[in-house]
C-alpha cells in the first residue's frame, strides 16, 4: 500500500491507497500521517483498520498532495553516497558513510513552490531515495536485519544551496536547512513492495532538460547498510527519514554549474514510487 496526506497546507488529511489504487480516508484513526503518527503506532492502527474494512473510500482526485510525512522527527542525510556523484564533485569514494543532519521543518508537499533564499547564487537540486523508519532501531547487529525497520520509501529532493554548504566554514547543515528545502512524497510507498531498493531508477529534470539520470544499483553504500550504519551512532525512531544520496548530475559538477533561479521548473520521478515537480521561486 501507500500512505500519505492530501488537501490544504495546514489542513491535511491521513489517506492510504490499495494496490488496485482506491483511496481511503484514515482520519477517522490518526489526525495526519507524521514523525510522531509513527513513534506513538498510528501507522499499525491505520493497516488493522483497512485490514479490518474499516476506513471509507475516498475520492481525492484534484487535491493537493501535502508531504507524505509531516514533521519527521529527524532527517538523517548521506553524502557522495553515489560512485559517479563523488568523481563529478572531485572527492574520493568515502571510506565510511558521510553523514550529516537536515532540519526537519524543511518537508514540504511534493509539489510545493520551493523558496531560493535572498542572496542565494548557488541553489542547486539533488533527487533522492528516501527511506522511513517503522521500528526503533539502536545498534542493529548486521546490515542483513536493517530492512526489517523500514516503513516505507519515498522521494525526497534533498535541495541544497552550495555556497551556504561549502564555502561559508563550519558543517554541511547550513547549505541544507533553508525553509522549503526537502520536497517528499508523493507517498509512502511499503517496504514490502519494494523488494530490491537498489534497483531503482532516479531521474531528475530541469525545465524538462534531463540532468539526472541514475540507478541505486550505484550506492557506495546500499540501504540496508546505511540503516545499520546510522544505528551505531543514534537511535532510529518511527517517522525518522534516511535520504540516501544523489546520483550524478547535480549543477555543483555540471560545466558552468547552471544554479537554479527564479521561475526554474524541476521535475523528479523514481520507478515505482511516483513523481515530483516544483517551480523554485525566489524569496
Amino acid at each position: 500500500m501507500k500512505w500519505g496526506n492530501v488537501g490544504e497546507r495546514g489542513r491535511e488529511r491521513p489517506v492510504v491507497i490499495s494496490r488496485v489504487g482506491t483511496a481511503f480516508d484514515a482520519s477517522g484513526v490518526v489526525a495526519r500521517f507524521s514523525g510522531e503518527t509513527l513513534r506513538d503506532g498510528g501507522l499499525d492502527r491505520v493497516v488493522d483498520a483497512l485490514a479490518a474494512n474499516e476506513l471509507p473510500a475516498v475520492d481525492i482526485t484534484g487535491q493537493r498532495v501535502g508531504a507524505p510525512l509531516q514533521r519527521p522527527g529527524k532527517i538523517v542525510c548521506v553524502g557522495l553516497n553515489y560512485r559517479q556523484h563523488a568523481i563529478e564533485t572531485g572527492a574520493d569514494l568515502p571510506i565510511e558513510p558521510v553523514l550529516f543532519l537536515k532540519a526537519p521543518n524543511t518537508v514540504g508537499g511534493p509539489h510545493d513552490t520551493v523558496i531560493i533564499p535572498p542572496g542565494s547564487r548557488k541553489t542547486d537540486w539533488e533527487i533522492e531515495l528516501a527511506v522511513v523508519i517503522g521500528q526503533e532501531a539502536r545498534y542493529l547487529s548486521s546490515p542483513d536485519v536493517a530492512l526489517q525497520y523500514l516503513a516505507g520509501y519515498t522521494i525526497s529532493h534533498d535541495v541544497s544551496e552550495r555556497e551556504y554548504q561549502l564555502e561559508r566554514g563550519g558543517q554541511w547543515d547550513k547549505g541544507k536547512s533553508c525553509e522549503t528545502f526537502n520536497p517528499l512524497g508523493p507517498w509512502v510507498v511499503s517496504a514490502d513492495e519494494v523488494p530490491d531498493p537498489q534497483s531503482l531508477e532516479l531521474r531528475l529534470w530541469v525545465n524538462e532538460e534531463l540532468r539526472q539520470d541514475g540507478s541505486t544499483a550505484d550506492m557506495v553504500f546500499d540501504v540496508a547498510h546505511l540503516v545499520w550504519y546510522v544505528s551505531q551512532f543514534m537511535v532510529l525512531e518511527p517517522g525518522d527519514v534516511i535520504n540516501t544520496g544523489t546520483p550524478a548530475g547535480v549543477a555543483l559538477g555540471l560545466p558552468h554549474q547552471p544554479y537554479l533561479e527564479d521561475g526554474d521548473h524541476v521535475r523528479l520521478a523514481i520507478a515505482g514510487l511516483g513523481m515530483q515537480q516544483q517551480t523554485f521561486r525566489r524569496a
